[in-house]
Order: structure tokens, then sequence, then C-alpha cells
């Protein structure tokens, strides 16, 4: 069995994040850049305790920054929407 704390690793909070929670139902993680969708899936119902329809999955590269004259790259992340059945919602994630 996987371990759900090493797949999900955050929660992304941003306006658009928000707007999907409200109207379709679909939170926003940070995840494992080795997880697929059905382990990112089983995590989230081991982890959370409720049913998933749907997971929609975004690679990003990391973007360069610079400090002075030195300049080096954010890491890669995933990121991941994920669908819950109609009426469920995750309560630790609600604020």
């Amino acid at each position: 069995m996987i371990d759900p704390t090493k797949i999900i690793l955050g929660v992304v909070v941003t306006e658009k994040s928000e707007r999907l929670k409200a109207a379709e139902g679909s939170y926003t993680l940070r995840v494992s850049r080795n997880a697929n969708k059905h382990q990112i899936r089983q995590a989230v119902e081991q982890m959370f305790k409720v049913h998933v329809t749907e997971v929609r999955v975004m690679n990003f590269s990391g973007k360069r920054r610079r400090m002075g004259m030195f300049e080096g790259y954010r890491p890669d992340w995933k990121k991941a929407v994920v669908k819950l059945k109609e009426g469920e919602k995750i309560e630790a994630l609600e604020h």
C-alpha cells in the first residue's frame, strides 16, 4: 500500500482553486512528481475518506530566479485537481 503523505505534499490556495472548490467541488493539491493519477486517487480516498470521480494532473517547470549576479531555478513540481463525488467535501481543507 502507498503512503498518502508521500504522494500529497500540500494544498494550492489561489483564487482559481477557491473558485473550483466552490463551483465544482474540486480541490487543488501539490503532489509528488512521480505520482500518477491512480496513486493520487488512492491517496486522497485513503487520507480524507472521500470518493474521487476525476483526477487532472499538470506538470510545472521551475521558474528562473536571480539573486544578484547568481541565477538558478526553483524545483519542478506537479499539481493535481481532484473532483469529488457530488455532495462530498474535505473538511480538513475547508476554511
